[in-house]
């Protein structure tokens, strides 16, 4: 199926005249700066995997990443160390618990599950190779640079935020490192983990990010490939089981694409070979999802019929 352009630039202008007065959720709150930003604020994007890009709202507000950057650092980890040692240290299985949660941790002898939630997410940093910590977060930063096709920023204001306040991470970076799945200085890890957090893009660069993916690994602003086509199905799958923390399974069945969702209030879901949805709104769920991000990320998947579930879909 080949993606109408008008089609795609009036789903967009839909969810968000849709769901711009949407109500619920609140602010990250245990996070001083997100619970400092503006609770209106609120942008749809899409980006084929041609780079054709369509907005509507607040799409140049740079807000901090959060956990989607869990995202591309899986990518260099899987590029760095292979797909099947990725699986076997990190792991590839959802928790069926929050996101910063240290009982799966323990269930599971002290080792990650996933790399999408805190634990496996702090375990792939320590993965990714450098002699120092420095060395892997300048990794780090350019990846999600080459993703988003522009230079990407740390926020100090966003980091030392996460920082003095990162206690329970630190916690489970040492329940790894005594399960031997930390593979450098579990502080170390940490450190560099809140870092990748605390980077700022707008739901311009989460599209151009995203798309990246949906052009198998070759980002369409700048033709360069940023990650090998062979890992890309595996990461669509690791986003399928756990992108969206405890939802994961209710979001696959009702929107039926890959996500990743941040406390930053972004969420992006990808039409593997077609393209790219962004959106970002502050005000969370009970689950730490983008209430009005969510609602007109699927709705503009639903309106464009499109799901990894449908056999049509791969037909042209």
């Amino acid at each position: 199926m080949r993606l109408d352009h008008s089609a795609i630039e009036a789903a967009v202008r839909t969810a968000y005249t849709d769901h711009r007065n949407d109500s619920g959720g609140k602010n990250a709150g245990y996070i001083p700066y997100l619970a400092s930003v503006n609770p209106d604020l609120f942008g749809v994007c899409a980006m084929t995997a041609d780079g054709a890009l369509f907005e509507a709202g607040d799409t140049g507000f740079e807000f901090a990443l959060e956990s989607i950057s869990k995202v591309f650092s899986m990518a260099w980890a899987m590029e760095k160390v292979g797909l099947e040692t990725f699986q076997e240290k990190v792991g590839a299985d959802p928790t069926g618990e929050p996101f910063n949660s240290v009982i799966s941790v323990a269930l599971h002898g002290d080792t990650p599950v996933s790399p999408l939630v805190n634990a496996g997410a702090m375990s792939t940093v320590s993965l990714i190779p450098g002699d120092t910590a420095e060395d892997r977060w300048e990794a780090i930063l350019q990846v999600q640079s080459a993703f988003a096709g522009r230079k990407i920023s740390l926020s100090d204001e966003v980091n030392d935020s996460e920082q003095s306040t990162n206690f329970h991470n630190r916690a489970i970076a040492w329940l790894l490192y005594s399960g031997g799945t930390m593979y450098s200085d579990p502080m170390e890890a940490c450190d560099v983990y809140t870092r990748q957090c605390s980077t700022l893009v707008t739901a311009r660069d989460l599209a151009a990010m995203g798309a990246s993916i949906a052009n198998r690994g070759i980002n369409p602003l700048t033709g360069d490939r940023v990650v090998s086509a062979a890992n890309i199905p595996a990461m669509l799958a690791e986003m399928t089981m756990e992108g969206m923390y405890t939802a994961s399974g209710d979001w696959a069945y009702r929107v039926g694409l890959p996500g990743k969702s941040g406390v930053g209030g972004g969420i992006l879901a990808i039409m593997p070979g077609k393209l790219a949805i962004a959106g970002f709104a502050p005000p969370l769920d009970e689950v730490g999802n983008s209430v009005k991000a969510q609602r007109a990320v699927a709705q503009v998947a639903a309106a464009l019929g499109l799901s990894i579930y449908k056999a049509s879909e791969y037909s042209d």
